[in-house]
């Protein structure tokens, strides 16, 4: 795990690193023959008896929201994970590209290696703008190259201009001031995708 914080007294967040593969040593099927977890876990779309008995393993596993997670921030499109088969994460693949959860954000700047998606990403840039951040901190921090760290902070830096340019905060009195406010702020402020961070942990 890398780490870019001298600030030790500050707790690790409890937001999993891509290698951070210790979860696997609690899970339910752990233990089992080669042979046998495939049969389970990568069993063919018509087996089902086999599905079944993988997702019994899964229904009591203590790890199952780790493992799911684990296969949509991988893009791991088969076999059973979480207690899901390949088409029932589906939906989640393409949902999970729309995430924007801060405390992944925070995570990622506090130095773990996660799999952040565009507008995690983007708001890790903006906050490297903000705080006046290297390009080497940042293609660092991102595990990107210099050119790659460079071209975010310049976009990060037009987006925050534009948007505190056009978006003033409205009185709140003000119905007339909110419509205009809404339809005419090129860059609307990032929020956090409470309702799918929600759904994402509820879906294993």
């Amino acid at each position: 795990m890398r780490h870019i914080t001298t600030n030790s007294s500050t707790p690790a967040p409890p937001v999993r690193g891509i290698a951070d593969i210790s979860w696997h040593a609690r899970g339910a099927c752990r233990g089992l023959e080669a042979h046998e977890a495939d049969r389970l876990f990568f069993s063919a779309p018509r087996a089902l008896a086999d599905i079944a008995e993988a997702k019994s393993f899964c229904h009591t596993c203590p790890v199952r929201q780790d493992c799911f997670t684990h296969a949509l921030d991988n893009d791991i499109r088969w076999g059973m994970w979480g207690g899901l088969t390949r088409e029932e994460r589906r939906p989640w693949h393409a949902k999970v590209a729309k995430r924007l959860d801060y405390a992944r954000v925070r995570a990622a700047i506090m130095g773990r290696d996660v799999f952040l998606t565009a507008a995690e990403r983007d708001a890790v840039a903006r906050h490297a703008y903000v705080r006046k951040w290297t390009p080497e901190r940042l293609s660092y921090v991102l595990a990107v190259d210099l050119d790659h760290a460079r071209d975010l902070l310049r976009d990060a830096g037009h987006a925050i201009a534009d948007r505190d340019r056009y978006w003033t905060p409205a009185d709140p009195d003000d119905d007339e001031a909110d419509a205009m406010d809404e339809t005419f702020c090129p860059v609307p402020r990032q929020v956090q995708t409470d309702d799918l961070i929600d759904a994402l942990r509820k879906a294993a």
